[in-house]
């Protein structure tokens, strides 16, 4: 299967059958980034944690007993 990344536009051929393969023919939503793309924004992340300005959003925790 043919895949493009949504920030480089680079094209990679992955494996028909794999789960990544699966996911993104089933569910339109999901999108593919390469290894390259994903390990710098990975860096750029840390880098930006490191510095003490970072906060990241999360949706509170809604998990209740009742």
């Amino acid at each position: 299967m043919r895949v493009k990344c949504v920030l480089c536009d680079n094209i990679e051929v992955i494996e028909n059958e794999c789960l990544l393969a699966k996911k993104l023919r089933n569910r339109p939503i999901h999108t593919f980034m390469c290894e390259k793309c994903k390990e710098r924004i990975t860096d750029k992340t840390a880098q930006r944690a490191a510095t003490g300005n970072f906060t990241l959003y999360r949706s509170p925790d809604t998990n209740n007993d009742w």
